[in-house]
């Protein structure tokens, strides 16, 4: 899950992404309004941490911006206007949350848990394919019961294809999803992390299919009479 986080001041910025990154979050950081809008309409971002005082462009034009733009994603408001108006004016532009400073990181995680989860996976907190498990809020796989050890970047890659069951997620999609603003993730990258996957998912009957040119598909496969055959 890939974060945009839009706060100008350096220390609660600073907080946040070690909070979100330490969640297992690949997390960009803005400080400035034009620039965060920009990232935004450039980029791809599950989710949006967007305080409301910026410079060059105020928080509410963010959103306004987005919403007209058709932009879909969940937008957190953080601020410390707390009054009733201020808090329904950010809802009525699209604001999916509010938390006004000073707020505690445990209740905004679990803010952008329940968001994320909403918005990808129907609200369901445990997220199945077959006998793989994932729990989106303790953010752990088992595979027939038994916990799966993968990497931070293992799990990120797996989580995309798992909120995504039944549809073609791209290469592309995928490095969105590992990496931060200005951090490298190849598209060799990409294809070791998928091996490493496959290797550690085929006891259980569950594949990563490779569409070429299109991406790559989860999906769980049965055995019969020595064959495999995918399970639609």
């Amino acid at each position: 899950m890939h974060i945009l986080i839009v706060e100008d001041d350096e220390i609660l910025a600073d907080s946040l992404t070690r909070a979100m990154r330490a969640a297992g979050y690949a997390v960009d950081l803005s400080g400035d309004g034009e620039h965060a809008l920009t990232m935004l309409l450039d980029g791809c971002y599950d989710l949006v941490i967007l305080d409301l005082n910026l410079p060059r462009m105020n928080g509410l034009d963010i959103l306004r911006q987005l919403r007209a733009e058709k932009r879909a994603m969940p937008v957190i408001i953080l601020t410390a206007r707390d009054t009733v108006q201020d808090r329904v004016r950010g809802l009525d532009l699209g604001a999916d949350d509010y938390l006004t400073k000073p707020f505690s990181l445990s209740e905004l995680e679990a803010r952008v848990r329940a968001l994320l989860r909403r918005g990808q996976s129907g609200g369901a907190a445990l997220i199945h394919c077959g006998c793989l498990e994932f729990d989106s809020v303790g953010r752990c796989v088992s595979l027939n019961g038994a916990s799966l050890d993968l990497s931070a970047r293992e799990l990120a890659v797996l989580e995309t294809l798992l909120f995504r069951q039944g549809k073609v997620v791209s290469k592309e999609h995928l490095i969105e999803s590992l990496c931060g603003w200005g951090e490298e993730v190849s598209s060799n990258a990409i294809e070791v992390y998928i091996h490493r996957l496959r290797k550690k998912l085929e006891s259980g009957g569950i594949d990563i299919r490779t569409l070429r040119g299109l991406g790559y598909m989860i999906e769980k496969v049965a055995f019969e009479h020595g064959a495999v055959r995918t399970i639609s």
